[in-house]
């Protein structure tokens, strides 16, 4: 079996593996701190402002920060890129120790700010990384696996990163934090990316030598733009990436709103609620196994799930029940999300694949966060039920259009012999 392939009877490379395990430490450490940092906040200032913006400056860098991600990916070695990012983290994440009072939390704020944009370039680098260590045909399993993944730092992150906080400190999830990024760059160091002519597959080198990459180098977005126009699925995709973030934060804020204020359940609450999130997370990847094509079918009715989904959370009279439907949410929306991943790892070519995710990620951070504040301002002249069905109705409506989409224009391209 060669490194960074997928190996006999599907089992996965060493390659991913290390890239999966560190991905995992690494999810796991910024959840410790993320929660740390918040009860830091809350304790030194008692401000929901205060924690407004802790929140906000860690949406801010994806806008600028994950496109130049994947600008860097096509010119340097991915490996090394991932590396440099985790390691530079590393004095940031031990910068909080030096927060104790009001006074320093322009540090906090700060140290935020560079580990998101940390964050924002190193995550289109890593999932563009993803094709280079595995064959094609085990590319939906690994997204899956990926989805299992974020369940699984949502709910250990999250319970353990509380837990040691309240025993130890917030100082000791920050250490937990900075050790997390060595560790992940240790696992790191140990991948071989597959090699062709000396050079990392998918790096693009805008020497002069080969025309066709000199081409690349100098013209990406129009390259990828070309490719996007022969692809119905990257249409769909970009589609999707524009429209969802719009309705998706009105469901982020929700979570909190309806755990305190409609179930009466307090942080408890809240802490359920996510961890029901990372169960249907983890379970999607189970749900995914079945899939074996019509990936874009399946994503679209995935999203349509989760708006009857989120109606159905906003009608809902019991905190149990909220609960279950919160499971099932994430389970749609997990599938969708692999599949989604998928069809741009197979209908992207590798030299595109670190831009377009780059791209994607920093739209999608943006609105998210945008949709976020729009649904703080909303809640307070719309009852949080209301808002939480018409954003079911949203999601509901972007599936249908989108699906509408897809069948005019999978049928022009079927007729001009373009379809892919």
């Amino acid at each position: 079996m060669r490194n960074g392939k997928t190996g006999p009877a599907g089992r996965l490379s060493g390659g991913y593996s290390k890239l999966f395990a560190a991905g995992l430490v690494n999810g796991i450490g910024d959840r410790f701190s993320s929660i740390a940092m918040l009860a830091l906040v809350l304790q030194m200032t008692g401000s929901g402002m205060a924690v407004g913006i802790s929140l906000g400056v860690r949406v801010l860098p994806y806008l600028f920060m994950a496109p130049l991600g994947g600008i860097l990916a096509t010119r340097f070695p991915r490996k090394a890129i991932m590396i440099a990012v985790d390691l530079l983290r590393v004095p940031v994440a031990l910068s909080f120790l030096l927060v104790d009072g009001a006074d320093r939390l322009w540090l906090l704020y700060t140290g935020s700010f560079i580990m998101a944009a940390g964050e924002a370039v190193y995550s289109p680098v890593r999932k563009s990384s993803i094709p280079l260590l595995a064959d094609s045909s085990a590319l939906l399993r690994i997204n899956g696996l990926e989805q299992l993944m974020n369940g699984s730092v949502l709910i250990l992150g999250a319970f353990i990163g509380g837990v040691v906080s309240l025993w130890f400190g917030p100082e000791m999830a920050f250490i937990v934090n900075a050790l997390s990024f060595l560790v992940g760059a240790l696992l790191l160091w140990g991948i071989h990316f597959p090699q062709a002519g000396g050079r990392e597959l998918g790096r693009t080198e805008g020497t002069g030598k080969n025309p066709a990459a000199a081409h690349l180098s100098g013209g990406r977005l129009h390259t990828l733009k070309y490719v996007a126009g022969g692809s119905l699925a990257l249409q769909i995709v970009i589609a999707y990436e524009l429209l969802v973030p719009v309705i998706n934060g009105w469901d982020n804020v929700l979570i909190s709103v309806y755990a305190v204020q409609e179930f009466h359940a307090g942080d408890a609450g809240i802490g359920a609620f996510y961890a029901a999130l990372g169960t249907g997370l983890s379970l999607s990847f189970f749900a995914g196994k079945l899939l074996k094509k019509r990936l874009l079918t399946a994503a679209l009715t995935g999203l349509m799930l989760e708006g009857v989904l989120l109606m159905a959370i906003s009608a809902s009279g019991s905190f149990i029940q909220a609960f279950f439907l919160y499971i099932l949410l994430s389970l749609a929306g997990g599938v969708g999300n692999a599949c989604l991943d998928t069809l741009v790892m197979r209908e992207t070519p590798p030299r595109l694949q670190p831009l377009i995710f780059g791209m994607l990620s920093a739209v999608s951070g943006t609105l998210l966060g945008l949709s976020m504040l729009g649904a703080g301002w909303l809640l307070d002249y719309v009852e949080p039920r209301v808002l939480g069905c018409a954003g079911g109705a949203g999601f509901a409506a972007i599936a249908l259009l989108l699906a509408g989409y897809a069948a005019v224009r999978g049928r022009l391209l079927r007729e001009r012999g373009l379809s892919r």
